[in-house]
């Protein structure tokens, strides 16, 4: 490879004294040159004019156009929240009410809906159509947001006008890609029966209105996973409030994950995809009690019997559910549509079966980020047939696969419904990716106020700033001066978010590369993480669901931190390849906030706004040198 040769300063002279010379008019100006387009390899398209997979830029064309898109939150309201989470004292011990999820009160509020699929006809163009439904979107959208609009500037229950101080409400999110929304219209339109999966956590959240609405006359069955995390007891709550919410809808709850028996080299418990024969026997059954109910006509036809003589059912008639009871192990689940489907040979036909049957059942997965869908999928074959992560979206196309030769499972991406839901409650339940979330300490604040984050990772108080001794010249009878060990014990009874994250990050010897201060999105991500993935184990108990003074729950106030038998949590940071990812771009906004807010104070030599100055600023500039012998003795025990 030549190297170019440097300019020599007579060049130099001479190149400026001709651009004067243009510039003056005393010589012409020179020939501009030709445009050279830079080429690219070209995305082959296939018959459909989708880019043929393998092709140069064809995954990740596709996999950009699938990306879900929400918001951005205003600088603004990061600075209000940061400073508030900083100076509202957390209510210690945490009240019996916050154990019970809030249902937003929405009456005088337009209700929120899921964009439904226009009308289209078999003599459209494949342009007509789209146009057609980028116009739907496009409406949707706006009375969306104006809905919600109206929805914020109304303040919170607990958070009343005349209130001194209190956090602002925050935004909520939805998915606002059309192509996502695509997806779920492709999944329930070719779904015979629809299976909802609702996190056992927060059913609530994963279940809104506005998609309850959407499935209306569908045949479903609401799923209830991660019953490991929250438990029977609240498991079976949330099954009955949901049999009252709604009637004859079948509910079943799944776990997806078993412990495996060998552990790795640093004893952490290892996890594969397994469900229990009773979850299995359950799901299974459900199925087939709404099959059977597809299979009879309905009044309408039965009244009338030339109706009924033509009528046929919008099902497959016969289907082997002892096979599909029994259907797991890598040979399931391998087939993906198209001519590769699993067809009985000739003369194997079932009784019953003709012509004008249908070849196989179809059952959609369909729920909201991190629910699920995928470690289900895996659970119900046994093994890893599709990839499940902890980063939320990862799912980006729908997916089919066959359970057996007579039934075929669709798993739809997942989506963030529309909701009068806050930003907050989205981030605890692991809807949206952590690393996206810039509102770190608003996040770190409503997760505070329901659990007791200081006790849960044995935190210990940062060092205040202490106050004043009062002075004798202006000393009355009856005062006295207040010792460090006092303020210190005050203190320590009234945290903060912004207390929390500072702790945690001192004791991870987490710090910022130029300021030295703990690095509080860092531990906030982390804390985030925790809570998302179920380390820290969570639940909420239906509405109107009565604690007794007496429970544990109640007398310990724990809110809804479900503290382990044996007392150790699972707090090991671990960060998977999805995250890593993730984290590049999902911290860039709150990055760099900190950092400019960073070299503000080098300048000035204050603190953050309304965070504590001096004294902390101390600790965690000698924690910094702490950082280095901390990550050089435990290097093979913990992994950042």
């Amino acid at each position: 490879m030549h190297r170019k040769k440097p300019t020599s300063t007579r060049q130099k002279k001479a190149d400026q004294q001709l651009k004067r010379a243009i510039k003056r008019g005393d010589a012409p100006p020179p020939e501009p040159k030709p445009h050279r387009p830079k080429t690219r390899p070209k995305t082959k398209l296939g018959p459909t004019g989708i880019p043929i997979a393998g092709t140069p830029n064809a995954l990740a064309a596709s996999s950009r156009k699938l990306q879900s898109k929400f918001v951005t939150l205003p600088p603004r309201y990061l600075e209000e929240t940061k400073s508030l989470a900083s100076s509202l004292v957390l209510q210690r011990p945490v009240p019996d009410k916050a154990t019970l999820f809030e249902v937003s009160r929405v009456n005088g509020f337009p209700a929120l809906t899921c964009p439904r699929r226009p009308k289209w006809r078999f003599d459209m163009s494949k342009k007509e159509v789209e146009a057609n439904e980028e116009g739907w979107f496009k409406k949707w959208l706006e009375q969306t947001d104006e809905s919600i609009r109206q929805w914020m500037e109304i303040p919170a229950a607990d958070n009343p006008s005349d209130a001194p101080q209190s956090m602002p409400r925050s935004p909520t999110y939805f998915e606002r890609n059309l192509e996502v929304w695509r997806q779920l219209w492709r999944v329930t339109e070719i779904s015979q029966i629809i299976l909802v999966l609702l996190d056992s956590r927060a059913p609530l959240i994963h279940y809104p209105p506005s998609l309850r609405a959407y499935l209306t006359g569908k045949n479903v069955i609401l799923v209830l996973t991660k019953v490991d995390i929250s438990g029977p007891a609240r498991a079976e709550a949330w099954t009955r409030y949901l049999q009252e919410l709604s009637p004859g809808t079948p509910i079943v709850q799944v776990e997806a994950y078993s412990v495996k028996e060998t552990v790795d080299h640093q004893g952490k418990k290892q996890y594969e995809p397994h469900l229990p024969r009773s979850f299995r026997e359950r799901l299974v059954e459900a199925i087939r009690g709404v099959h059977a109910q597809m299979l009879e006509p309905p009044e309408k036809i039965r009244d009338h019997p030339e109706r009924l003589a033509n009528w046929k059912p919008p099902v497959r008639r016969d289907v082997d559910w002892v096979g599909v009871l029994n259907a797991h192990g890598d040979k399931v689940g391998t087939a993906i549509g198209g001519p590769t489907i699993p067809r009985p040979a000739e003369g194997e036909a079932g009784e019953g079966e003709n012509d004008n049957d249908l070849e196989y059942l179809t059952i959609g997965l369909i729920g909201q980020p991190n629910v699920g869908k995928s470690s289900l999928l895996n659970a119900l074959f046994g093994t890893q047939k599709v990839r499940a992560s902890k980063t939320p979206g990862k799912t980006k196309h729908f997916q089919t696969l066959f359970w057996t030769r007579d039934v075929r499972l669709v798993d739809c991406p997942g989506l963030v419904m529309p909701n009068y839901t806050p930003l907050e409650t989205q981030v605890l339940s692991g809807i949206l990716p952590i690393s996206n979330v810039s509102a770190v300490p608003a996040c770190v604040y409503y997760a505070a106020q329901l659990i007791p984050l200081e006790k849960v990772f044995n935190l210990t108080h940062p060092p205040a700033v202490q106050p004043e001794i009062n002075a004798k010249r202006t000393w009355r009878e009856g005062m006295k001066p207040t010792s460090s060990l006092e303020a210190q014990t005050l203190a320590e009874q009234n945290w903060t978010a912004f207390d929390i994250l500072t702790a945690y990050a001192d004791v991870k010897g987490w710090v910022t590369a130029k300021a030295g201060r703990p690095d509080i999105h860092r531990a906030g991500n982390a804390i985030l993480r925790f809570l998302a993935e179920g380390k820290i184990a969570w639940a909420f108990w239906p509405p109107g669901t009565v604690i007794s003074q007496s429970s544990t729950q109640a007398r310990e106030g724990t809110g809804i931190w479900i503290p382990k038998k044996d007392g150790n949590e699972d707090l090991t940071d671990e960060e998977s390849e999805d995250e890593a990812e993730e984290e590049g771009k999902g911290k860039a906004e709150a990055r760099e906030d900190s950092e400019s807010e960073e070299d503000e104070d080098e300048d000035e030599g204050e603190g953050d706004e309304g965070a504590p100055g001096p004294s902390r600023v101390e600790v965690s500039t000698a924690s910094r040198f702490a950082a280095l012998a901390f990550e050089e003795e435990e290097d093979g025990t913990e992994e950042e």
